[in-house]
């Protein structure tokens, strides 16, 4: 077992991962309707660019667990989040040099693989680190996710202000995110990736097997819910207020702000919800919490009812991935295999989420396609009961 003062250096380090891939979701996504302006193109158009960094990360959590166990979680990291920011960059390029969709799909598509890998390694290392300092703290690493989402988000709307080329802040962020992985990762404790490899999990096989427990399933339905709840935000909030509720692009920014703000509240008033009230009613309260939100947004005509409905939706989208990332990894010999499974499973929210909420959106527009963001809400909310800790005698 570490030392205190590296599991609290690993924690830290953790805290940096997240919020740096925060920081760089948030400041592409919050820059979709200038490149929609860029390309000259329709819902559908943008759906598709975005399906990019979907079908780039359904890849790399396919291989995810596989390159956990082979290189830890420490060097996987690392390399991750340096090809992701060429990726990132060479996205942001293509985009303001007019070199049309296929580079800008291409290098969102090695962003999606990066990050992807990115996710499930630090969630790996964060449930060791979460078992190592014995409390809860899983919420807390997705809060400082969030906290990086503010940002990048906040930067967002001054970049659409001052009119930055795409190229430049997204260049000036890529530079960032490789440069802050390349410090942090050297705080994390190396062999977490081992507790996969000389787990009886320790072959591709074995490792595939996870698949065919019906809890993995179940929690996967909740990552998939609550991922398809915060990723068509990050994807279609800000674009939805500027087609659906007719503001600025500048304000549409300033609106998921508010959004991943509220996320980011619910995620660090989450984690003594969870330890007062258990996994179970505070999932199945967040879902409640989400469908509401989502109602409002997208059915009221009045400003400052949207703006509770976009609240609402932020503190009910807040946990349910975390929490499902936590249930995952109840069993340490398993658990980068089952987060593996269940974070793929998430992920087809953005596998399946871009283009479809594009399609509906350019046949009955944006906001009346996010009704089906409520239908898979309401599906995770009533998987929750799936969440429950697994004591140690029954792995």
């Amino acid at each position: 077992m570490p030392s205190t003062t590296r599991v609290t250096a690993w924690r830290n380090a953790l805290f940096a991962i997240f919020g740096l891939c925060g920081l760089g979701m948030a400041s592409l996504v919050s820059r979709v309707p200038a490149l929609r302006d860029l390309l000259h193109a329709s819902p559908a158009q943008v759906g598709l660019i975005l399906f990019g960094i979907a079908i780039g990360s359904i890849l790399g959590l396919l291989s995810s667990s596989h390159v956990i166990a082979r290189f830890g979680t420490e060097r996987t990291i690392r390399a991750v989040m340096g090809i992701g920011a060429v990726g990132y960059i060479g996205a942001g390029l293509a985009a303001t040099l007019g070199g049309g969709f296929a580079p800008v799909f291409a290098g969102l598509a090695l962003f999606g693989v990066a990050f992807s890998i990115c996710d499930v390694a630090m969630n790996v290392s964060g449930a060791a680190n979460e078992r190592a300092l014995t409390r809860s703290v899983m919420p807390v690493f997705h809060a400082f996710f969030s906290f990086g989402t503010m940002i990048g988000a906040g930067l967002g709307a001054l970049a659409e202000l001052l009119k930055v080329p795409i190229a430049l802040h997204l260049g000036i962020i890529g530079v960032i995110f490789a440069l802050g992985a390349f410090i942090a990762t050297r705080f994390l404790q190396p062999d977490v990736g081992q507790e996969l490899a000389d787990a009886p999990a320790s072959t591709w096989r074995s490792r595939l097997s996870i698949w065919r427990d019906p809890r993995t399933i179940l929690i996967g339905l909740i990552a998939l819910g609550m991922a398809f709840a915060e990723g068509s935000a990050n994807d279609w909030l800000a674009l939805s207020m500027v087609d659906g509720h007719s503001v600025a692009n500048a304000t549409g920014a300033l609106v998921f702000g508010i959004f991943v703000t509220a996320m980011t509240i619910g995620r660090l008033a989450g984690v003594k919800l969870l330890d007062r009230f258990g996994r179970v009613p505070v999932l199945r309260a967040t879902a409640v919490l989400a469908v509401a939100g989502l109602l409002l947004f997208i059915f009221a005509s009045v400003g400052w009812l949207v703006i509770v409905g976009v609240v609402l939706w932020g503190l009910g989208a807040s946990l349910g991935f975390p929490v499902a990332m936590s249930a995952a990894a109840d069993d340490p010999r398993t658990a980068a295999a089952r987060v593996s499974a269940v974070a793929t499973i998430g992920y087809f929210a953005f596998l399946v989420g871009p283009p479809s909420i594009g399609f509906l959106g350019e046949h009955f527009g944006l906001l009346r396609a996010l009704l089906l963001v409520l239908v898979l809400v309401a599906v995770a909310g009533v998987a929750s009961g799936a969440a429950k800790p697994v004591a140690a005698a029954d792995r």
